[in-house]
């Protein structure tokens, strides 16, 4: 089967019809593409619940939503911290407890180009235990919420998969043995797109009623080097992006149609199509064969397993 033709404007949230009725969680929807995507979403009436780190600037947004779709606009948000275990303990349980179906997980937040070796509450290099390790945990808690509510697992990977090492770095995730900022987040989004692949596989083979999906925003101008990167590689984008990026709302429109559209296929990458896929209509992208290695995926499973105390299985 193949995917949907868009045209040639390809995908846009003009194909969305009423959400009413359905709620989409989204991770990071602080700031940039997560912060969009949640407005696209309310615009077509849907419910959003906000997984965010910082209490102060989900305050800020959802007053900002508040404004823009009134008062009583369906938006909330739940503390979480993806670089605490926890604390995605913690958000995973008041999910359980407060919201009743789930309609799609969008597994957005991530943090990139951390310039030195940082870790994690737990003790994993920061980009792997943020953006592959905590959102595979978060998966685990809520799936069954998903597949209760015939739901969808949203993957937000990056370009950078298929650059770095190109491989996940078994016998050294946490790069205790030479760090490199770029190595270690390419092998982070490496990591989260393997694991939404083996999942795609596991709910396959258990028969299970949940799409999964996996995409990437291109390059888009948000904040996510802010807090992370060198001062030169700060600087280096906010040169650049003014020329080869675009908005941080046309970034979130993959992850928004990953959550909604209809017909979508596994085994396959959507994005921005054109220059080097950093921008452009939004489609199906060329999908590079080292993130649908089932041996290595398989592996890392086990390993996500381990380190979180979390076992679970379609």
């Amino acid at each position: 089967m193949t995917t949907p033709s868009f045209g040639p404007r390809g995908w846009t949230p003009e194909r969305i019809d009423s959400l009413r009725g359905r709620t989409f969680l989204i991770t990071g929807a602080s700031s940039g593409t997560g912060r969009e995507a949640a407005r696209i979403l309310l615009s077509k009436g849907g419910a959003v619940v906000m997984l965010n780190r910082s209490v102060d600037k989900s305050k800020a947004v959802l007053a900002q939503m508040r404004e823009e779709f009134g008062a009583d606009a369906p938006v909330r948000f739940v503390p979480m911290d993806l670089a605490s275990l926890d604390s995605v303990r913690r958000a995973g349980s008041e999910v359980l407890d407060t919201v009743p179906r789930i309609d799609a997980l969008i597994c957005n937040a991530a943090i990139a180009q951390v310039a030195t070796q940082q870790r994690t509450v737990d003790g994993f290099e920061s980009q792997f235990g943020v953006n592959h390790l905590g959102h595979f945990l978060l998966c685990g808690l809520l799936f069954e919420r998903v597949a209760a509510s015939s739901g969808r697992i949203v993957v937000v990977g990056s370009g950078a998969y298929k650059m770095g090492l190109k491989r996940i770095k078994f016998e050294d995730l946490d790069f205790d043995e030479g760090y490199s900022a770029w190595d270690a987040y390419a092998q982070s989004k490496l990591a989260q797109m393997m694991f939404g692949y083996e999942l795609q596989r596991r709910v396959a083979a258990a028969g299970r009623d949940v799409q999964v999906h996996v995409c990437h925003p291109g390059a888009a101008r948000t904040n996510l080097l802010q807090d992370t990167a060198s001062t030169f590689n700060k600087l280096l984008w906010s040169v650049l992006s003014r020329f080869i990026a675009q908005t941080a709302e046309r970034g979130a429109w993959p992850e928004v149609m990953c959550a909604t559209e209809e017909g979508l296929q596994p085994a396959r990458l959507y994005g921005p199509t054109k220059r080097a896929e950093t921008v452009g209509p939004v489609g199906e992208c060329d999908l590079d064969p080292v993130a649908l290695d089932a041996e290595a995926a398989a592996r890392l499973w086990t390993i996500s397993e381990q380190k979180t105390s979390h076992s679970w299985n379609p």
